[in-house]
């Protein structure tokens, strides 16, 4: 029975570092082309 409880807990961190992998590259690209537009306006 333990072992289904560390596989779920297991499972849920693998989940949560994805998310907060896709947030961050998000954010990153999004900086990134504002700092490129930002640019070219000048």
């Amino acid at each position: 029975m333990a072992d289904v409880i560390v596989l779920g807990i297991l499972a849920a961190l693998l989940v949560f570092v994805f998310f907060i992998y896709l947030m961050l590259r998000r954010t990153v690209t999004g900086f990134k082309e504002g700092m490129d537009q930002g640019r070219r306006d000048r």
